[in-house]
């Protein structure tokens, strides 16, 4: 990580750092801690967009500047862009009080303006708002920002080093945003107890004293600027001879990444990593840091893939061949004793010199040690089977299901196929909740559909019903003439409707009925479908596993859906049906998140073929549950799995009980839907019977 951070500030070109791991290792303290290392910056004075005056031809609204402004030096700014931060505050817009007191329209900065030539740090980057997320890839594509809005036309420079912190547990973040990154790395817990040891002994000594603390580290410090100001200045100096960039591109070609980004970040990384060790031209080993920095994240074809690079294929790719010889070191250069190329010497303020090398420079953003947790802590559920006091009918039923090729009964869990695209599922009615890209609701963003008075809560302001809520007013207020006279209260913000994102709570039937083979394969794909689409759609998701005498909480709640498909794949089936157990303890997690996040409203997917078998009375029990659910307005979707020439239609039932939208598996797939309905208009008139998706 430090050695990422470090290689995109020689070059800011590189595009940015993505910092994937788990909480509690400090990703955000070093990244704040970043900013005070770095070489300070000239600007011209009083501008407040940070214009260099070496620029020729600055885009800086404050301009035009006189040729012999005056230049000051001031420190690299760490701009943090909060996740729940407004567009205007990012963008720039209107001066309100200049607006509304002298009658001016003068454009305020935003976050971009004062990132400018600077650090731009988004904290959980994962959970930034859609449209957040497509300014910042408009400013990082166009190294500019463009501001139209509120009766203002401004644009101005917005380059920055884009840095993100996330925990992949929480959800993942969008192919487009995940790209714009140049280097990507995984950090996770040391599990040397002698290094823990040390992380809290010097946690310790700063909380004591921390003047004292960052005293005894201030050497280093400098040690650390100056050779980044050395490799800054050097980078424009580094060869990247031919041999290497072909090597790149052969690297780049087999490990089949998309477009040629990844090819043109790990040439600037390469020369970045090169500077850094004091060289004028690019060697293996640069290449190879550039390539584990570069490659990871754009590896992934979709958001189950767990980021990584084949560490072996990538030493096997370059080979023991020279690339284009080394000239000979020059003796005035930035490191005249560094004589070991592969050790940071600057890296003992923040490890042990003995863990340096293995702990923070050379560790690999491929090692998988985040999925590897989360793989681990995936809970199968028991597969015995309990209770033979059930309904004879059913029992024979789920004894027929476990009788044909059932994998689950014997504890492997069958494996879903490559996911499809699902019809949508939506929440009725309009919601206000975050966000989204699913369901109607009054949102941040979206379309302006109207006006309510400024009530204390975010948002941007409405400027015609703000004027037309004043101008009534106006006589009784003394004005006779120059600017409007205003009060809070004529203040309105503007009301916009969009999409939500919602809660995906999938309640899913495994057992003994769903264990055949071909039938759980079918619904896990279903799922799996349905699971991709909610990511793409922002959407929170949780599952529900009942088999045998109960029901278990797969996953909570959670914007990380490559976790809940983790624990979909490794799901058995066998085992009598608790089917009221599982409504039941669906109707609990829904109230729980209600109360903590009570705009977020539910869909409850229930994937069954509508059986109940544990327990007396199996049958009026699920009834009763799925009267009980109804009861609370919660819209649900049965997902009916049954199959074959003989059906029962037990989950028409239950969604009927339910109040459901009721799919059979089979079209839960746009393209199956769509082919049923050209079905249906057939030349018989006759309904064709759709099979697995």
């Amino acid at each position: 990580m430090a050695l990422a951070l470090i290689l995109t500030t020689i070059s800011p070109a590189v595009g940015g750092v993505l910092v994937r791991g788990e909480k509690g290792t400090a990703k955000s303290t070093m990244v704040r801690a970043l900013a005070s290392v770095l070489p300070p910056i000239e600007v011209i004075a009083g501008d407040r967009f940070s214009t260099d005056p070496r620029e020729v031809h600055p885009l800086s609204p404050d301009g035009p500047f006189a040729t012999d402004v005056d230049v000051e030096s001031r420190p690299v700014r760490l701009v943090e862009l909060p996740v729940g931060a407004t567009e205007d505050r990012v963008l720039g817009s209107l001066h309100l009080e200049k607006a509304l007191s002298s009658g001016v329209a003068e454009y305020e900065p935003g976050l971009l303006a004062r990132a400018h030539r600077g650090i731009l740090y988004v904290d959980e980057v994962n959970l930034l708002h859609d449209h957040l997320v497509d300014l910042l890839l408009d400013a990082a594509a166009m190294g500019r920002s463009t501001v139209e809005r509120d009766g203002v036309s401004v644009e101005h420079a917005a380059r920055f080093v884009l840095v993100g912190t996330m925990n992949p547990e929480e959800g993942e973040l969008r192919p487009q945003l995940l790209d714009r990154f140049g280097l990507t790395v995984e950090v996770a817990a040391p599990r040397d107890p002698s290094l823990r040891v040390e992380v809290v002994r010097r946690r310790i000594a700063f909380e004591s004293d921390p003047v004292r603390f960052a005293t005894s580290y201030a050497e280093d410090e400098r040690a650390l600027t100056d050779r980044i100001l050395a490799a800054q200045k050097l980078v424009s100096q580094v060869l990247l001879g031919d041999a290497a960039l072909l090597k790149i591109a052969e690297i780049c070609a087999a490990f089949d990444v998309d477009g040629m980004r990844a090819d043109i970040v790990c040439a600037r990384a390469a020369v970045a990593h090169a500077a850094w060790h004091g060289r004028t031209s690019v060697l293996r080993e640069d290449i190879r840091a550039a390539a584990r920095l570069a490659l990871p994240h754009r590896r992934r074809r979709n958001p189950f893939d767990a980021p990584g690079i084949d560490e072996d294929l990538l030493d096997e790719l370059l080979g023991d061949d020279d690339l284009d010889p080394e000239p000979d070191p020059d003796p005035d250069g930035p490191h005249p004793d560094d004589s070991r190329p592969n050790e940071d010497p600057a890296e003992p303020s923040v490890v042990d010199q003995s863990h340096a090398e293995s702990s923070v420079v050379d560790q690999s953003p491929a090692e998988p040690s985040v999925v590897d947790e989360q793989g681990a802590e995936s809970s199968v559920p028991d597969t015995s089977t309990t209770d033979g006091s059930a309904e004879q009918a059913s029992t024979s039923a789920d004894s027929a299901g476990q009788a044909s090729t059932s994998a689950g009964s014997t504890g492997e869990a069958v494996q879903a196929q490559q996911p499809y695209r699902p019809k949508l599922f939506t929440v009725a009615g309009t919601g206000a909740g975050e966000s989204g890209r699913r369901s109607r609701a009054v949102t941040t963003s979206g379309r302006r559909v109207g006006a309510t008075k400024a009530s204390g809560q975010g948002g941007s302001i409405h400027l015609t019903e703000t004027i037309r809520a004043a101008a009534p007013h106006q006589f009784g207020r003394g004005r006779t003439g120059g600017p409007m006279r205003l009060r809070s209260d004529d203040l309105r913000i503007a009301t916009k409707e969009g999409h939500e994102s919602n809660l995906i709570l999938f309640c899913v039937d495994a057992s003994g009925s769903m264990a055949a083979r071909t039938r759980m394969e079918q619904v896990k794909t279903a799922i799996l479908s349905l699971l991709l689409d909610a990511y793409q759609r922002r959407d929170k998701v949780g599952l529900i596993t009942f088999r045998g005498s109960d029901a278990d909480l797969a996953l909570p709640p959670t914007n990380s859906v490559d976790i809940a498909a983790a624990r979909l794949q490794e799901l058995p089936a066998g085992g009598r049906t608790p089917l009221a157990e599982g409504l039941l303890r669906a109707a609990e997690v829904i109230r729980l998140e209600k109360i903590r996040d009570p705009r977020r409203r539910p869909l409850l997917v229930v994937v069954t073929d509508g059986r109940a078998t544990y327990g007396p009375d199996a049958v009026a029990r699920s009834r009763q549950a799925a009267t009980h659910l109804a009861a609370t307005g919660t819209s649900s979707l049965v997902i009916d799995c049954e199959v074959g020439r003989f059906r029962m239609g037990l989950a028409g039932a239950l969604a009927a009980e339910l109040h459901a939208e009721y799919v059979p598996v089979g079209e839960v797939s746009a393209t199956a839907l769509t082919g049923a309905v050209h079905g249906s208009l057939g030349r018989d008139g006759s309904r064709r019977e759709e099979g697995a998706a």
